[in-house]
């Protein structure tokens, strides 16, 4: 790999694995499952973790590790390690780094297939959770418990949008030599660096804006190198490796990642604007909008709003319904962070596994609709938006 000397959207760029003999100016696909050695040897050496040659894909290849290498300069992390999907990188965060008997803090404001992890199956292992308000992270410090391991948090929260301050909660972890993990999925290393703000580790769903085109599945840890190497031992063993050609499309995506984010952010920003005061909404949200409950927070610790805006529709559930079936362009999908633009209702979708309890809880109304902005000229999805709504009443 070449050096990381340059600016994160020029290593996004030019970080590439090293040419072979046919001097290709783009990196090639590395389509296999092993590699070989010249001798028995080097191979005993490279077993023992003596050389950095690669054994097995599950393990590294040269492509995830291009990947890997490009995320890590645009996080500023020291270490990494790529995962099949963002579901299995925050898995993968949890398992490697907590033990039976441990402690998790984790904002309730998650995404639901994290929430079902935590509920369900860390307590199956042994591992205790406590939930806080996102809104009120001054309440952490009193869940800490002598065997609390770890703070989690998205920021901004799936799908609400609530924004935590970041160098507040890794001020209360390294005070109480707590891991703080950060899911900066919404976000992106391109709008906001949470090791910056004092994260140890970050996660990521690289399916999302990173890829940005709707094709591919993938996940990615970063952070501190000794949090990075237990979590490789743990991948390594388990097998959420991720593939190849993943690999090669996304790295091949974050060329473009500050180009798309600028542009996702500019015409969420515009979208935002646009409805607010509409008279089918009762409130629009987004991070950079002087109304949002954290603006000044978002603003300390973001470089731009990102690409998702959410509404509350007054009619709830049935208004919901009818705008979606109304809209004409944007697609309905549970997918989010591509080049089109995408309408869901999480309350039916992405945290339907939430009892409405718990859903109202993490400030999920029956009426939210989440808009993921495309790269669509902004005045398109607004004009699709606007009708949908027309017919939602």
């Amino acid at each position: 790999m070449e050096k990381n000397q340059y600016r994160p959207e020029t290593n996004a760029v030019r970080i590439q694995t090293e040419r072979t003999w046919q001097m290709e100016h783009s990196t090639p696909l590395f389509l296999t499952s092993s590699f070989t050695y010249d001798s028995a040897e080097e191979m005993r050496a490279t077993f023992a973790d003596e050389t950095d040659n690669n054994i097995y894909t599950r393990f590294s290849n040269p492509n995830v590790d291009e990947f890997v290498q490009k995320v890590c300069a645009l996080e500023g992390a020291e270490a990494g390690y790529a995962t099949a999907s963002g579901m299995s990188a925050v898995f993968a965060s949890f398992m490697a780094l907590m033990n039976a008997g441990d402690h998790l803090i984790s904002a309730s404001s998650i995404f639901g297939s994290t929430h079902t992890v935590i509920t369900k199956f860390l307590p199956k292992w042994g591992i205790e959770y406590s939930y806080f308000d996102i809104n009120k992270p001054e309440t952490v410090e009193a869940l800490i418990k002598p065997n609390t391991k770890m703070i989690f948090v998205e920021t901004p929260s799936n799908p609400g949008l609530e924004i935590v301050d970041m160098s507040l909660l890794a001020n209360i972890a390294n005070k109480h030599n707590i891991i703080l993990n950060v899911d900066n999925c919404f976000a992106t290393p391109v709008l906001q660096r949470p090791i910056a703000d004092g994260a140890h580790i970050v996660t990521h769903s690289a399916t999302k804006w990173m890829d940005g085109q709707g094709r591919v599945l993938g996940g990615v840890v970063v952070g501190k190198k000794e949090l990075i190497k237990e979590i490789y031992a743990f991948c390594r063993s388990t097998g959420p490796a991720m593939s190849p050609f993943n690999a090669w499309v996304l790295s091949k995506s974050l060329e473009t990642l500050h180009i798309r984010m600028a542009r996702h952010s500019e015409s969420a920003l515009a979208l935002a604007k646009g409805l607010e005061g509409n008279p089918h909404i009762s409130w629009v949200k987004y991070p950079m909008l002087e109304s949002h409950p954290q603006h000044a927070i978002a603003k300390k610790q973001m470089s731009g709003g990102g690409g998702i805006v959410c509404f509350e529709l007054k009619g709830g559930l049935q208004s919901g319904t009818r705008f979606l079936d109304a809209l004409k362009m944007l697609t309905l999908t549970a997918n989010l962070g591509d080049s089109r633009s995408i309408a869901s209702h999480p309350a039916s979708t992405t945290h339907a596994k939430l009892t409405d309890a718990e859903r109202a809880k993490v400030g999920i109304t029956p009426g939210m609709i989440r808009i993921s902005v495309g790269l669509e000229n902004v005045q398109d999805i607004l004009e699709d938006i606007l009708q949908a709504l027309e017919q939602s009443k």
